[in-house]
């Protein structure tokens, strides 16, 4: 055993030399890790985002595989070590590519999260960016896989087809589903046409009715009324019909709608509706020049429906924007 061991003090001090510098290249990487952690947490007040503990995972387990590759230099043979150095190199190319790729992602996010916050106290409309800054963290990642599938031989030929003009359009329309196509285009076409942006009120089909929070590549999410995020895919929403309360004017226009029986005072009806729509702090005088000189009142009632059992009437009341309609006509039926 001791022969043994004299005969391979070498290899065994590689070893322990190569799996010395693989703990403590782990060790060095948690402690980055947690001073980081601490940075974050100080001036975000919020534990530590999921991108710098994927780094440290990811960077971890490069050293292991690394000292790996190292240590199976002690059983090759001396002709085995050329393909062995070429892998060293593979690895050490992918989980520097790979760590380049979130870190330069993560800070594009990051800078684009700070100009849309910006836009966003500023009053200002944040859809086109949000939108950009999906495509730009997309874009990253998409090269960050393309530079390593050109670092593998085997894959060599069909990421250099990829990198050389069209050939990034090709690899989306080949390894993307039609679907998913349609939904991308879809999402531009929002972009573009803005039909609706961040921040206005939709009503789709009139079933599904509240905020538009979000636009990404593939989707649109509407917060609802009952504070429920309803995510429809952008080639759907393009397709059905749409009302967006917040596309020009944001004045609003309820039908306050009440029935009364056919024996009742219908002046009196008319009278006592007028009277409650035109008393809520959110009626607005919609009235023109004209109607005003010709003494109109604010609320027009009319009498639009016989019913089988009722007559139907209708008061014609403005707000300022759907909201304060909606709590407007609800406030006038109780």
């Amino acid at each position: 055993m001791i022969e043994y061991f004299k005969e391979h003090v070498s290899e065994f001090s590689y070893a322990a030399a190569v799996i010395a510098s693989v703990a403590g290249a782990v060790l060095i990487t948690d402690l980055l890790h947690r001073r980081l952690a601490d940075k974050e947490r100080k001036r975000f007040g919020k534990d530590v985002s999921s991108s710098i503990t994927l780094i440290k995972r990811l960077v971890n387990g490069l050293w292991v595989v690394l000292g790996m590759i190292a240590i199976t230099f002690i059983f090759a043979e001396e002709d085995e070590y050329g393909a062995l150095k070429d892998d060293f190199k593979l690895v050490t190319y992918l989980g520097v590519l790979a760590v380049v790729t979130i870190v330069g992602a993560t800070t594009l996010n990051l800078w684009f999260k700070k100009i849309i916050n910006h836009r966003v106290v500023s009053h200002e409309d944040p859809t086109s960016l949000k939108f950009l800054r999906y495509v730009a963290v997309f874009s990253v990642y998409l090269t960050g896989l393309l530079f390593g599938l050109l670092a593998i031989p085997s894959l060599h030929d069909v990421a250099q087809t990829a990198l050389g003009g069209a050939g990034v359009l090709a690899i989306i329309i080949g390894v993307s589903s039609q679907e998913a196509l349609s939904n991308l285009i879809g999402g531009m076409f929002i972009i573009i046409f803005k039909p609706f942006r961040i921040g206005d009120i939709v009503s789709i089909d009139d079933v599904i009715e509240g905020t538009v929070t979000d636009i990404t590549l593939r989707h649109t999410v509407i917060r609802t009324w009952k504070n429920r995020m309803v995510v429809i895919p952008n080639s759907i929403i393009n397709k059905e019909r749409l009302t967006n309360h917040d596309l020009g004017e944001r004045k609003c226009c309820e039908y306050v709608e009440m029935g009364i029986s056919y024996d009742s005072d219908v002046d009196l009806a008319k009278k006592i509706m007028r009277q409650e729509c035109e008393d809520h702090p959110f009626i607005l005088d919609n009235r023109t020049v004209e109607d005003k000189a010709a003494g109109l009142p604010i609320v027009k009632v009319s009498l639009v429906e016989f019913a089988d059992s009722s007559v139907i009437l209708r008061a014609w009341a403005w707000a300022e924007n759907l909201g304060n309609a909606v709590a407007l006509k609800r406030d006038v039926y109780e």
